[in-house]
């Protein structure tokens, strides 16, 4: 070791304040970029272990290959494993109790499959042969049909037919009913004898409205014959975006059609793997804009942890200087300091950034687990690439940090070091304040500003670490704000639990049944709503800015210079319709009173743009509160005819919907009234399409499923869509987390670095603040100067931060904009929330280190030369 870095490491001792501070900055600059990475890898990973469980492991999809085919995709490089699964059909269940399930759903996979898709043994094994079954729990407990262990099933296997034998059914299409009778067919039977030797739990994927209880059996490949073909589920070893034009190129030379194949997209989308151009940009520009604002937030507290101390230095370098020590050897002393610091700070903060991720996750998983059941676990994951980035990304931003002020110390001459005259070069120009100050303010203002003009490097110093702040938090709140409603318009927007449906009248008997089902245990909720399909004609200057340029494509659109829109009447029971009224500040008798036939219209829609490949956000309709609109119902069948039906005044326009209502698509458009006001526009005519929904939330959805199906009410239609609503609340609780997770972690890291760089900004002024209580300044005068500077601080920095920041959250939102489509709009309470915690904390830390400055000895502080 050279004499110069040996006098550095001597220096690095003597100073220990001034090398802790600085070992603190850069420990929680490293624990930030670690901490940033680890909960992203950490979150991803989750998302991946959720989509699996629930659909299961696999990337690629090959389907109706035969099985020479098989085999090559088998022995191709890029397969880690490979699923054979085949839909054998359907065969009814004899004795079976529940009419809208007579079938069982007969379902074939070889023993990788069994391992891959989440298939849970309740009791018995996992068939081994192909005349071996395991059935689903929910034939004994729903369609009370009791096998056991052993017993022989005699099936006839076919395939499901509409009425008219044209569109084949499968497994997701609930039993076609007329009048509560059964119009569809089997066809193509074969004759299977199979032997029960197990029970598993209903599986994730069949659908609670599906016609079928699902059985599994077993196949592999010296079963499959030469005609035959089945679906193969392909496990890559690696998932890489390329896998998309492997799979295509695979499947061409194999002879597989293109429209054969499909990719598990819910599971590759939490890899960083998409097809998806639009959605590619938008990940990676999104990740741009937030490692940029991390990165420079990291850069800026490193670089104030050296750059601030740097006139303090400044008389130690000098002296080398003065002994011979060239400018290399200056900036290298420096550099040295940086590459001490950063070995010692560097696996700390990775340890703290892991720490800090695994205390949080340790604290939300008991939350995440109380509101949702079966939900999964944070843990934290960590993967040699994150890591390594946080290694990275620290190691450069030391290296950036150090070599500015490196390159700084190396021009100062000797002379200029030892006298400490380079930080403060006075002239009456620099530190001229306005006499408006003065006057309004007082001396210590005047003062106050002088100080802050006369040091003038360590005031941009500080300014520049509150202006970053500024931008990292407004920047991190707007993109977690923004990426939560980009969520919301991505899902279904499912509120409910259980859809019950029925066609036709609603008469006295309609709602007694409606209010039984309504009062079985475990309903939470519920909601009574008729619907009514109806249809208007809009002027063109009212539609929606979207429906623009299909017309302008097509005249023919227009009738009259009118669009035909589709309207969704949804008429809810007074108790409902009340709870909305308030929800959006609505008059409720206004929404009941015959003689005034009004509706509340939802005017904002999300919907995705198919062509654009994109989640929309944009207005139903161009119109207002006290317009009317004509609705119109079709007669005639087939001759498309309509007949006017009623005027409907439009009471409120909202964004928001009641429980079970999904707002229209493009086109369309959806209208809440009171069932007084169907009542008064029907006027007693019978119109088509009319059917009432009884809508629930239940604390055990399978359990009050079974409970109206044990009605044996014909005339009903059940949809349970309970896991839909499960995963939509399961991932929007998640991305809660995650975002307001990251807000936290970048306001703690911005109110440290606030503190760090006025802290020590504080303590290298003390010799200044002991030279003015030493011509009189009292302690009411000195902090009034504090002050003020704490407001000049909090003024300068909101001048600079809240334009910038604006641009960043202009850019983040550009970035969404490539899969999503709603307006920019600033977040106020964001703004708001910062100008407040700008001048509270920079009046905290400045009172909080001037109050440790007030108890040094006058004398003292005037003889220090190092903090």
């Amino acid at each position: 070791m050279n004499i110069i870095n040996k006098l550095t490491l001597r220096h690095l001792k003597q100073n220990k304040r001034r090398t802790l501070v600085t070992i603190l900055g850069v420990i929680i600059s490293v624990a930030m970029v670690t901490a940033v990475a680890t909960i992203s890898v950490s979150f991803m990973e989750l998302l991946q272990r959720q989509t699996i469980a629930s659909e299961g492991e696999w990337h690629v999809l090959y389907q109706d290959v035969n099985k020479e085919q098989l085999e090559a995709l088998k022995n191709d490089e890029a397969t880690k494993a490979l699923v054979i699964s085949r839909d054998r059909g359907f065969a009814l269940l004899e004795g079976g109790q529940n009419k809208n399930k007579p079938y069982l759903f007969v379902k074939e996979y070889n023993a990788q499959g069994f391992e891959q898709f989440p298939i849970e043994l309740s009791q018995g094994r996992l068939p081994k042969a192909n005349n071996e079954v395991v059935i689903s729990e929910e034939i004994v407990e729903n369609a009370k049909v009791n096998y056991e262990m052993g017993d022989r099933l005699t099936l006839d296997i076919g395939k499901r037919f509409n009425k008219d034998s044209v569109q084949e059914l499968f497994q997701r299409a609930p039993l076609q009913l007329e009048n509560g009778t059964k119009t569809e067919t089997l066809k193509g039977s074969l004759t299977k004898i199979y032997t029960v030797v197990g029970v598993i739990k209903r599986p994730t994927w069949e659908p609670t409205w599906a016609p079928g209880y699902t059985i599994i059996t077993y196949i592999d490949e010296s079963m499959i014959g030469a005609n035959e073909t089945v679906n193969a589920s392909v496990v890559l070893k690696k998932v890489k975006s390329s896998l998309y034009t492997h799979a295509e190129g695979l499947a061409k030379k194999n002879q597989i059609q293109i429209d054969k194949i499909q990719f598990n997209n819910n599971l590759l989308r939490y890899y960083g793997v998409t097809n998806n151009d639009n959605l590619s940009s938008t990940i990676y520009s999104l990740s741009a804009v937030i490692m940029g604002i991390i990165i420079i937030g990291a850069v800026s507290l490193i670089y104030n942890a050296f750059a601030i101390s740097v006139s303090e230095r400044s008389r130690h370098l000098g002296m080398l200087s003065s002994v011979g020590a060239t400018k290399r050897q200056k900036r290298n002393s420096v550099l040295f300091e940086a590459a001490i610091i950063g070995l010692i700070s560097i696996p700390l903060g990775i340890i703290g950034g892991l720490g800090g991720m695994g205390i949080t996750f340790w604290f939300i998983n008991p939350l995440i687990q109380g509101s949702l059941r079966g939900a999964p676990t944070l843990t934290v994951s960590v993967t040699p690439l994150s890591i390594l980035i946080a290694c990275v990304i620290s190691m450069m931003t030391i290296f950036i940090s150090a070599y500015l002020p490196a390159r700084k110390a190396s021009k100062i001459s000797a002379i200029d070091a030892i006298r400490q005259t380079a930080d403060v070069k006075l002239t009456g120009k620099a530190v001229k304040t306005s006499k408006f100050i003065s006057k309004l303010f007082g001396i210590e203002a005047e003062i106050g500003l002088k100080n802050l003009k006369r040091n003038k490097r360590r005031y941009q110093a500080t300014v520049f670490s509150l202006v970053i702040s500024i931008v990292l938090f407004l920047a991190v709140s707007f993109f977690t704000a923004n990426l939560t409603k980009s969520l919301e318009l991505s899902q279904d927007g499912v509120n409910f639990d259980i859809q019950v449906s029925m066609v036709g009248e609603y008469t006295d008997t309609v709602d007694q049944l409606m209010k039984s089902i309504a009062s079985l245990d475990n309903v939470t909720d519920y909601s009574i709503m008729r619907d009514l399909t109806l249809n208007s004609w809009v002027n063109q200057e009212s539609m929606a800015k979207e429906l623009h340029a299909q017309v302008n494509e097509d005249k023919s659109m227009l009738k009259n210079g009118k669009y035909r829109y589709d309207i969704d009447i949804h008429a809810l029971n007074d108790e409902n319709l009340k709870a909305y009224a308030v929800e959006i500040g609505v008059d409720y008798e206004q929404l009941v009173n015959p003689k005034n036939l009004t509706g509340i219209v939802i005017d904002t829609i999300p919907y995705k743009d198919r062509e654009a490949g994109k989640y929309v956000e944009t207005k139903a309709i161009n119109t207002k509160i006290g317009e009317t609109i004509d609705l119109f119902y079709p007669v005639g069948g087939e001759t498309k005819e309509e007949r006017h039906l009623n005027q409907l005044e439009i009471a409120a326009l909202t964004d928001q919907s009641p429980m079970g209502v999904f707002p229209a698509g493009l086109g369309g458009l959806t209208i809440i009234v009171s069932e007084q006001i169907l009542d008064q526009l029907m006027d007693d005519q019978e119109i088509p399409n009319l059917q009432t929904q009884l809508l629930l939330k239940s604390t055990d959805p399978i359990a009050t499923q079974h409970q109206i199906e044990d009605l044996n009410e014909n005339n009903l239609r059940i949809y349970n869509v309970y896991q839909g609503r499960q995963n939509e609340e399961q991932m929007i609780l998640l991305m809660s987390v995650f975002t307001y997770g990251f807000i936290v972690l970048i306001t703690a890291i911005s109110i440290a670095n606030i503190f760090n760089t006025i802290s020590t900004s504080i303590s290298l002024r003390k010799r200044e603040f002991a030279m003015l209580k030493s011509v009189g300044m009292t302690p009411k005068g000195f902090s009034k100067m504090i002050n003020y500077e704490s407001i000049f601080y909090g003024i300068k920095s909101l001048f600079y931060g809240l334009p910038i920041s604006i641009v960043v959250m202009y850019l983040i939102h550009r970035s969404l904009m490539n899969s999503f489509s709603y307006s920019f709009a600033l977040p106020w309470i964001s703004i708001l929330y910062v100008i407040a915690a700008v001048f509270i904390i920079v009046s905290s830390a400045m009172l909080y280190s001037s109050a440790k400055v007030k108890k040094e000895n006058i004398i003292d502080a005037l003889k220090q030369e190092n903090i």
